[in-house]
């Protein structure tokens, strides 16, 4: 269709007469980039500038009309006269390109996070939490200041209009505050605001009725007033669509220019009658009032090309509004005048020249967009790869790629497969697709067909290179780099990315099909003193401390020179992977440690999963090659020099790079059964918890060129492993106050003394076994705790005593040991085992839960030695010229025990050493 006919670009008289100059609106999304008081920045006035012009309506994002009612980071205020200045740069900015500006008002009200909000707790209509994690529960407006409310809309409105916007949208959707008075699951007041339904419309009605009156006090007689909603609740009782179209009527009748859906997609069928595929607007078209029929109706979602939104216009909708669509292409509206295949994509250099403010540009719904660009180049051509997961299941998909691109990926075979594996493939394809890397995360749960997957696409690359290097005279079994990184987990990755940026060409070699090694495993944090984390919270920390407890933890016999090191630099470590998006600013503690400096994710969620993922991104920002799947056999040194490193893959094909350094970063040995009990008689039989490419490779490596080794025979066991999947039970959830009883229902040990008096305490037991015992709010505030539940390793009840009948303890006995236990923790001492950290709650929220654990192979402290450069030495303590060590295969730093938490340290802090003085080296070599 020539866009000239299409109905998109004719215009759209409102029933107020405002006329709109096409049906093409671009979607409020918030920016994130507001000044903390809510004002506007710069960043923002030009995003809307660039996209103003072509589309008709530029509705902006949300402002906040209250102090309490930011739902989210960098919000948008219109809560004080002070902002009526700076929204007015917008809506110049907007008008003057020739596109309507519409300011969108809303309150979080139950959304609000807490910590938005100077630590206040949230506003509500009743006293309900949103049924969501760790929700706090609002407190109830009092009719008063309902009232109040309605007010501070009306402001909101007088403020839009003072400020030069053509209209506002009352945001009466995606349970905001307004949604929240419709909604029975939110509402249930007993005077006139809430109950009925009809008295559950009374606070959108007002809210309405208030913005009509200051548009006729203050605005022209065209002030565009629209009404945002969610056609329906999942909660029950939640809102219907019958309850929608109930509202809808009677703002219709007090006046509206358009309502505006909030979905998804605009053709959404119902998401409570899963079985009617009916599109709600359809629905809409047929069962709406007399006067919802006059009032023009907005659809947005799932909008990419002009086609898109011309369907939704053929079911109903009078307008279209656009959210990604117009972030990746600010000029939007023009682009489908000439484009029919517009794709959601937006190239990772091109942050600036689309005018993406930094904030948004991280925000989930555009990274989610942005592809990185390859400074590679591919053979381009498609690559058909077969591919088994863990279960011997097959996959055949082809692998399409550009010349700098992945371009699409067909899973060949899918009609054999169920549909859940389907499912699986084409989630892990967009998410390759958007990053242009097979280096993504996997599903939760489809791990190992994931990487199957992933593994398809890392082989074709490598297929293609191959072709690529033939096809320029070259040979596809030799390459040159800077430096050789040699294992992918924390160490390694921290190395490549330092690496890279300090100017040296990388490359990481990968035994195991997957990346990350055993950082996955990490669960409890990262250990660091004075960092600006603890600075923030108000946390008292001295590095002294920390190298002191982390000595006397390691039995006196870490390495003085490495452990200087690591506390001095901790801190550097935990700003560095701020710098690169990877934020660990919640604290709690662990064994050994005497304050709270073990530094997680905000989220609370297990450590190494977030680092792995975040660096990764990071790995694919810089294009930095990853061959999985490969061994190193050989380091070459000769001459007194590192030469290269032989490789050979999974195929049997060998290869040989050329490199001035080696980084080796492969892990420790708690794998190895076989070495591990040469050191260690004692342990034979143990679980481990480490991951099975954990098997000292790379110390054999660096022997075999000279390397001297230190402390083999020191091998940690960890107290709180579930035996049957060696599943590691995280010391966060002690250091968030859970306890350990005996099979006699008491406790026996501190807690969060060292790991080896603990696992040597529960080894004494007759048992030797104990469990690990909590309530739901170390659960809450622990995510790895619901990772425990849903593996099925927890026992659970209502009532301790259910808990002790199930575990088969004496109900008495285990009543009276937490009784006991909650006592010390009110009054901050523990008279029986002198525990002093991590008594942050008594245990008395239901429902309890209980793991049985036991000690399991975990660390191993001894490995090749190294200075503090991170340079291997040999046996005369001389240096071994390019050979550098992170992580788990170097000796020496924690001692004859570790410190939970100091591993994570570890690893980031000498990787990212590792990689500084590699690059340094192998541009002086």
């Amino acid at each position: 269709m020539d866009y000239s006919t299409s109905p998109l670009f004719s215009p759209l008289t409102l029933p107020n007469g405002a006329v709109l100059k096409n049906r093409l609106m671009m979607a409020p999304m918030t920016t994130c980039c507001s000044f903390h008081d809510g004002t506007v920045t710069e960043n923002q006035v030009e995003y809307y500038r660039a996209r103003a012009g072509a589309i008709g309506t530029i509705i902006v994002e949300c402002g906040f009309i209250d102090e309490r009612g930011p739902a989210f980071p960098g919000a948008l205020g219109i809560h004080n006269d002070d902002c009526i200045e700076g929204l007015s740069l917008i809506a110049n900015a907007i008008k003057e390109k020739g596109s309507k500006a519409i300011l969108q008002i809303y309150h979080g009200g139950r959304m609000v996070d807490p910590k938005l909000i100077g630590g206040q707790m949230p506003v509500g209509p009743s006293a309900i939490a949103i049924p969501r994690p760790n929700a706090p529960t609002p407190i109830p407006l009092t009719a008063g200041e309902v009232e109040d409310m309605v007010q501070k809309f009306g402001d909101a409105a007088r403020r839009a209009i003072q400020a030069g916007f053509d209209g506002i949208e009352i945001h009466g959707a995606n349970t905001y505050l307004i949604q929240q008075f419709f909604s029975p699951h939110a509402n249930q007041r007993e005077d006139k605001w809430g109950g009925s339904r009809e008295n559950r419309t009374r606070f959108p009605l007002a809210v309405l009725e208030i913005s009509r009156q200051m548009a006729k006090q203050y605005a022209s007689d065209d002030f565009i007033i629209g009404y945002r909603f969610s056609p329906e609740e999942l909660e029950v009782p939640g809102i219907t669509f019958e309850d929608s179209l109930f509202l809808l009527d009677k703002l219709a009748i007090a006046g509206l220019e358009y309502v505006h859906f909030s979905m998804g997609y605009t053709l959404r069928p119902s998401i409570i009658n899963t079985d009617d595929k009916t599109p709600l607007i359809d629905k809409f078209v047929q069962m709406r009032s007399p006067a919802l029929s006059k009032i023009p109706v907005v659809g947005v979602g799932n909008v990419v090309n002009r086609s898109d939104a011309e369907t939704a216009v053929e079911h109903g909708y009078d307008l279209v509004a656009v959210g990604r669509g117009c972030i990746a292409y600010p000029d939007w509206a023009e682009q489908i005048k000439t484009k029919d295949d517009i794709q959601l994509s937006i190239n990772s250099d091109q942050r600036i020249n689309k005018i993406i403010p930094e904030p948004l540009w991280r925000f989930p719904l555009v990274s989610s967009m942005v592809r990185e660009i390859s400074t590679k180049k591919f053979q381009s051509g498609t690559y058909r790869q077969t591919v088994k997961d863990d279960y011997e299941n097959e996959f055949v998909i082809n692998v399409e790629l550009g010349q700098n691109f992945i371009k699409d990926l067909t899973l060949v075979n899918a009609e054999e497969l169920n549909q859940v594996s389907v499912k699986n493939f084409n989630e892990i394809k967009d998410r390759i697709l958007a990053a242009n890397s097979p280096y993504v995360d996997t599903i939760s749960g489809a791990t190992s067909q994931c990487e199957a997957f992933k593994k398809a696409v890392t082989k074709a690359i490598a297929e293609s290179y191959r072709v690529a290097i033939i096809a320029d005279g070259g040979n596809p079994d030799e390459k040159t780099v800077d430096v050789v990184v040699i294992g992918s987990g924390g160490a390694g990755l921290a190395a490549a990315i330092e690496a890279h940026d300090k100017g040296a060409s990388v490359i990481i070699i990968e035994k195991m099909p997957i990346i990350g090694g055993n950082t996955n495993k990490a669960s409890a944090g990262m250990n660091a003193a004075e960092t600006k984390f603890q600075e923030k919270v108000g946390i008292v920390d001295k590095k002294e401390w920390f190298y002191n407890e982390t000595l006397k933890g390691g039995k006196n016999k870490n390495n003085p020179q490495l452990l200087h090191y690591f506390v001095e630099h901790a801190p550097e470590a935990i700003n560095w992977l701020d710098a690169k998006g990877i934020e660990l600013s919640n604290l709690t503690t662990t064994g050994g440690m005497s304050v709270d400096r073990t530094h997680r994710p905000e989220s609370g969620e297990a450590v190494g999963g977030f680092l792995i993922s975040g660096l990764v991104r990071n790995i694919n920002q810089r294009n930095i090659d990853v061959m999985l799947d490969t061994s190193v056999t050989e380091i070459e040194f000769a001459d007194g020099k590192v030469k290269a490193v032989t490789t050979i893959d999974e195929d049997g094909n060998s290869q040989r790079v050329n490199t001035k350094a080696v980084i080796v970063a492969t892990g420790g040995f708690g794998a190895n059964a076989e070495m591990v009990t040469h050191y260690r008689p004692d342990l034979a039989n143990f679980v481990t918890t480490n991951h099975k490419g954990a098997t000292g490779s790379g110390i054999a490596l660096l022997q075999k060129i000279g390397a001297d080794t230190v402390d083999m025979n020191e091998i940690q066991i960890h107290p709180t492993v579930e035996q049957k999947t060696a599943y590691l039970i995280s010391e966060s959830i002690r250091g968030g106050g859970a306890i350990l009883v005996s099979q006699n229902g008491r406790r026996f040990v501190n807690e969060l003394d060292t790991r080896d008096k603990v696992s040597n305490s529960i080894i004494a037991l007759p048992e030797h076994y104990s469990y690990i015992l909590f309530d739901e709010q170390v659960k809450t505030e622990n995510k790895a705790a619901e990772t425990y539940i849903s593996n099925g390793f927890a026992a659970q009840a209502n009532t301790l005593a259910e808990l002790a009948h199930i575990l088969d303890i004496d109900p008495e006995t285990l009543e009276s040991t937490v009784a006991r236990y909650n006592t010390f923790v009110e009054q901050k001492e523990d008279k029986d085992f002198g525990r002093n950290t991590g008594m942050r709650h008594p245990i008395n929220q239901a429902p309890f839960y209980a793991i049985q654990i036991a000690p399991g192979i975990h660390h191993t402290m001894g490995g090749v030695t190294i200075n503090s450069n991170t340079e291997v030495l040999d046996e005369n303590k001389q240096v071994i010229s390019g050979a550098y060590a992170a992580g788990e295969v170097v000796g020496g730093v924690h001692g004859g025990n570790r410190i939970g938490g100091n591993a994570v340290a570890d690893i980031i802090i000498f990787g990212i050493q590792a990689g500084d003085q590699a690059a340094a080296y192998s541009q002086k070599a």
